[in-house]
């Protein structure tokens, strides 16, 4: 295709042959799999036994190549992600795409490559999928929604209501990777340590923590967009009752921390891609924190604040100098369009 055919044109997303050689040479030829080889309207399969979760979502990341990834990785393991906090295996993906009109088909095809190998690599299937082509300057390239079917095992219930006072939050890893890769690419601000994206699938790390405390995870949540500090307020909110956590107990990076001094932003909001919140009972603190730094993804794991009584649905953050207070929800934006 890409011999004849050097960018997307708007014939593309109009029904016909050119599009049915953009689905089958492209998207069916790297997605493939039993369920998507019949190109239906939809994929016809069985469910499996037990619950299952369902989960959406929309990325429009700027630029949609960044040090650690792209988009299309981040399509992938963003859903496998809400699934997976929720205590659910991962199991089919839909991938639709919205296409500016002159996007070069090489970057597509790196795009999409990308998601497969990542979906691949995760033991899921992308399953079906839909593609449009809006007119040049209508888009900012490339757009993915993407929806996710998991199943969830047992009676496992994984809820913010679920949160107890003395409890313990822990969090996978560093915060903020994500956002500052972002930013620091986007902008051309070049840093003496690169940050990298941090996105990764965090289904097979919610299994290990499951699996170590099986009766002792209250809440998972992935902190995206607003970060850590936003998961904590709707914790707080949810659950009633307040969080309390000490700012040196929060993985950061050298460089990450370096970069938001710099550019005044707070590595507490910014958006991770492959980390965890998690919430567990005081007993099962050590068995999740020793499951997490076995993995791959959680060698940076650390206990960063309790669950108290009051002051309720309030956060309070202890910070480096002694004093405390109350770290709120984002208000606004700091940092647009970072998934």
């Amino acid at each position: 295709m890409t011999k004849v055919l050097k960018t997307i044109l708007l014939a593309h997303g109009s029904g016909g042959s050119h599009s049915r050689r953009l689905v089958e040479e492209l998207f069916a030829s790297a997605f493939a799999n039993p369920l998507l080889a019949p190109l239906n309207d939809q994929a016809v399969f069985s469910p499996p036994s037990g619950r299952l979760a369902f989960t959406t979502d929309s990325y429009v990341v700027k630029p949609i190549f960044f040090p650690g990834g792209d988009i299309g990785k981040l399509a992938v393991c963003g859903t496998i992600n809400d699934l997976a906090v929720g205590g659910a295996e991962p199991l089919y993906l839909s991938a639709s795409f919205i296409i500016e009109e002159g996007l070069p088909m090489d970057e597509l095809e790196r795009v999409v490559a990308s998601m497969a190998r990542t979906a691949l690599d995760a033991g899921v299937m992308i399953v079906t999928g839909d593609t449009k082509v809006v007119e040049r300057g209508k888009g900012d390239k490339l757009f993915i929604n993407t929806a996710g079917i998991g199943k969830v095992g047992g009676s496992l219930d994984l809820a913010p209501s679920k949160i107890r006072a003395g409890d313990v939050v822990i969090v996978s890893g560093t915060m903020g990777d994500h956002g500052i890769a972002i930013l620091t690419h986007r902008e051309g601000i070049r840093m003496e340590t690169p940050v990298e994206s941090d996105c990764a699938p965090l289904h097979t790390l919610v299994r290990a923590v499951l699996d170590a405390a099986p009766s002792g995870v209250r809440a998972m949540r992935d902190p995206t967009r607003g970060g850590l500090a936003t998961v904590l307020n709707e914790f707080a909110a949810s659950s009633g009752l307040a969080i309390s956590v000490r700012e040196d107990d929060i993985p950061v990076k050298d460089a990450v921390r370096g970069a938001c001094e710099i550019l005044g932003f707070d590595p507490l909001y910014l958006a991770n891609e492959g980390k965890l919140i998690a919430v567990v009972s005081k007993e099962s603190a050590e068995a999740v924190l020793e499951a997490m730094r076995s993995h791959p993804y959680g060698r940076d794991a650390a206990v960063t604040g309790v669950v108290e009584e009051a002051p309720k649905g309030k956060v309070l953050i202890e910070t480096s100098i002694g004093n405390r207070r109350i770290l709120d929800m984002l208000s606004g934006e700091q940092l647009p369009r970072i998934c």
